[in-house]
């Protein structure tokens, strides 16, 4: 579990650092539009907070990989992944264009997803599989 809980770490402390300081950007890139209200960037910057406190609580249950607190924390981030896969993926669905990264983002939070799934069934099975 340890390669997923620092894959996770990274991505999701990076993308939490860009809600933080420049939001509107990320938006940007993402959905195509900027953030232009100032209760859009509290929201953005809210939800960076929470995705960089994600990123770091993988960092740090990574040196455990094998104990519950991990899987705690793999199973949490198969509903963040999960969760973000349906909200951005109904988001390209709207008829107004899409930024550049959403459909990449969609599918990266799919392949998360199934590898978060993948440990923690390997675990239970009590069979260790490829990371």
């Amino acid at each position: 579990m340890k390669p997923l809980l620092i894959v996770t770490a990274v991505l999701e402390a990076g993308i939490g650092i860009g809600l933080l300081v420049v939001p509107s950007t990320v938006a940007q890139v993402l959905l195509g539009a900027p953030l232009e209200a100032l209760t859009a960037l509290t929201v953005a910057r809210v939800a960076g907070a929470a995705l960089f406190a994600l990123g770091v609580a993988c960092w740090l249950t990574a040196s455990d990989a094998q104990s519950r607190a991990a899987r705690g924390v793999v199973s949490a981030m198969v509903i963040y992944n999960l969760g973000a896969m349906l909200v951005l993926g109904a988001a390209g669905l709207r008829p107004q264009p899409v930024g550049i990264a959403l459909w990449p983002a969609v599918i990266l939070h799919a392949v998360m997803t199934l590898w978060c799934v993948s440990r923690l069934l390997a675990k239970q099975n009590g069979t260790p599989r490829a990371p």
